[in-house]
């Protein structure tokens, strides 16, 4: 059967309260009570709509699923419409089209045209043709094959993977992979810590690997991170806007998105740089006594 992502309750269709969508607390409010009537678990597309008009990101989040077993994979394909790749792709390529398309779609090693993808998620050995592809990086040899010794791989035996927008992903995701601006991922490094009590958020970069290492990283340390694009998802990965990829463990979402949410309700706005304020964003100087705006008094 496949899995059904934490269902919003089912209620009679009314028309779209769009005053309320456009007011930061109320819709936080309603989507408190929305998890409230969900076992106190937001739903993927309570998540998902949260992320895009409080914390105000452009792209879907995209769950990712690593298949170990053929049955998990029959049952992905008797029970889902998706689409497979024509030609060999990079990883990249994957998590963009279903960020930026909303496609749902299952990728095997030999849809995976990126030999550093193959190399972290399994499908391929540490061989001369990948150290030389770090070699622009590194000052030597032996220091491309060190560094990519480093990298985080996944355990042996993976059979293909899903990627999808997470409001849509007929699974449960083992990571889900974000888009976003520097700053929107600061609010997300802090609610993390927040909900979780843990600091200091630990951020890691490495070569050549930003996404398809990112994720596997993440899966195998159990751990959330946010690192800058490597120069293949730059682009392949059709991000042009400079923005910063944030990768957190499946079952770490919904308690950062949940806090956030929190937050907004009693601080009146999503806002660090100026609390309580509706844009994460906003672009006046903190505190500035030049800049202020108070309500008119009529005489």
């Amino acid at each position: 059967m496949a899995y059904d992502p934490a269902p919003a309750a089912r209620e009679t269709a009314t028309p779209i309260n769009s005053e309320l969508c456009l007011d930061d607390v109320a819709l936080a409010k309603a989507l408190l009570e929305n998890a409230d009537r969900n076992n106190g678990v937001l739903s993927n597309a309570d998540i998902v709509f949260a992320l895009r008009n409080l914390l105000k990101t452009t792209y879907y989040p995209v769950a990712i699923k690593y298949f170990y077993s053929e049955d998990e994979i029959e049952d992905f394909k008797n029970n889902n419409d998706y689409k497979t790749a024509m030609h060999a792709y990079t990883f990249c390529h994957f998590v963009a089209a279903s960020r930026m398309r909303g496609d749902i779609l299952l990728g095997t090693s030999h849809e995976t045209g990126c030999s550093n993808a193959q190399y972290v998620m399994g499908w391929k050995e540490l061989d001369d043709a990948e150290i030389k592809s770090h070699l622009k990086y590194t000052k030597s040899w032996d220091q491309a094959e060190k560094f990519v010794r480093t990298k985080k791989r996944l355990p042996e035996g993976l059979l293909a993977f899903a990627t999808a927008p997470l409001h849509k992903a007929p699974f449960k995701p083992d990571v889900v992979h974000g888009v976003c601006d520097v700053l929107q991922a600061y609010h997300l490094g802090n609610d993390w810590c927040a909900a979780f009590d843990e600091h200091p958020f630990e951020m890691i970069m490495t070569m050549n690997s930003s996404i398809c290492h990112g994720c596997v990283q993440c899966h195998v340390t159990a751990r959330p991170n946010i690192t800058p694009m490597c120069s293949s998802s730059k682009t392949a990965g059709k991000t042009e806007q400079s923005e910063i990829n944030w990768v957190w463990p499946g079952d770490h979402v919904e308690p950062t998105v949940h806090w956030m949410l929190e937050r907004t309700v009693r601080d009146g706005g999503p806002s660090f740089p100026r609390t309580g304020e509706t844009y994460p964003g906003f672009d006046i100087c903190k505190l500035c006594n030049f800049i202020v705006f108070r309500p008119h008094k009529h005489k």
